[in-house]
């Protein structure tokens, strides 16, 4: 009779339509099929999600340990009132220091939750978000050496230029609905601890059992969310990159005029393009008789973002805020593409 009771209480507990609608078990069913129809790519496809997992995943722990810190101390209530009255001033400082910023659009990704988790503006988070995966030093550098530094330069102001036209935007809109509660309902859940420790805040929190819990559980279940999602992401990552030949690319982007710019920025959107990968990508394509205005609009848009980071961004904010942030990454590579084709360039000739 126990045996009969013990089976009747664990039946509730297993769940195989939960476990079938996981992320963990979404990545095995895919590289399983790898395995199954092209066995000689899988172990290159594995590798290659797992190499750039493990170059993300620094600035995962950094960024969850940042939020367990902070919720555990009580200090996140400090990070709200940093930008009381100052959203002009965050906008313009996000913007720039996004520029700076040598992370992808994936990596951006844990530094935007732990931003939004602690209650920072989103219109300050959205000039970063853009702005960020569009140039650093480095890639300034090689693309100067590669595409000239007219092209270089251009990126670059194009890169602040459309962290401060998100950020403006959405404070135009104002925080009302998804503007001012953007995080998803499952993301928000794994932060309930948020706002549980009032008044001054406790640097040594690891001296309270409560706070430690605290630190712990925020740590553990960010962790958890955001690393199965972005493994997702860079498997999806190697998928694209396997499987979609640049020159399948290249033939929707030639020609001139505006309707290349604008396909320009339609491809360049869900296609992978590491920042550096896609430097020499960009010069092929030009040598095969791409313009220079899509070639910077197909730059801005694979970069602000790529099916893998919307598929991790998708997890993290509500629908409304997605679909804005796809906006302002497609139709600015648009505009950009425009103004270097032909006011840049066509005041230079």
């Amino acid at each position: 009779m126990s045996d009969v009771t013990q089976g009747r209480g664990w039946r509730p507990n297993f769940q195989p339509m939960k476990i079938i609608k996981s992320v963990p078990f979404a990545i095995v069913v895919i590289l399983l099929l790898v395995g199954i129809f092209d066995p000689s790519q899988f172990m290159t496809i594995v590798s290659f999600a797992s190499w750039a997992f493990l170059r993300t995943l620094p600035f995962i722990l950094v960024a969850v340990l940042l939020i367990g810190f902070l919720k555990a101390t009580g200090a996140e209530a400090l990070v709200g009132r940093a930008f009381e009255g100052r959203e002009m001033q965050a906008i313009f400082l996000a913007a720039l220091i996004g520029g700076l910023s040598p992370f992808c659009s994936c990596q951006v990704i844990p530094f935007i939750a732990g931003l939004l988790t602690l209650g920072a503006p989103l219109s300050a988070v959205m000039a970063f978000w853009l702005s960020s995966p569009l140039i650093d030093p480095p890639s300034f550098v090689i693309t100067g050496s590669v595409l000239g530094w007219e092209f270089a330069i251009s990126k670059a102001v194009f890169a602040v230029s459309l962290g401060l036209l998100g950020g403006f935007a959405i404070k135009l809109v104002g925080n009302r609905g998804s503007i001012g509660n953007p995080l998803r309902e499952d993301y928000k859940a794994s932060t309930c601890g948020a706002g549980k420790f009032k008044g001054k805040p406790k640097w040594t929190f690891w001296e309270e059992q409560e706070r430690v819990a605290v630190f712990k559980k925020e740590g553990s279940s960010n962790l958890l969310f955001l690393g199965k999602w972005l493994a997702f992401a860079y498997v999806m990552e190697a998928l694209l990159v396997t499987y979609v030949p640049a020159s399948f690319i290249a033939q929707f982007v030639g020609g001139d005029g505006l309707a290349p710019i604008a396909i320009a920025a339609a491809v360049g959107a869900p296609a992978y393009l590491n920042g550096y990968a896609a430097i020499p990508l960009v010069n092929g394509l030009i040598d095969q008789g791409m313009s220079v205005g899509a070639a910077m609009s197909f730059m801005i848009a694979g970069s602000v973002s790529s099916i893998p980071a919307m598929t991790a961004v998708f997890s993290l904010v509500k629908r409304q805020i997605f679909a804005l942030y796809l906006a302002f990454g497609i139709s600015g590579a648009m505009l950009f593409g425009v103004i270097y084709q032909y006011l840049i360039i066509g005041v230079s000739t």
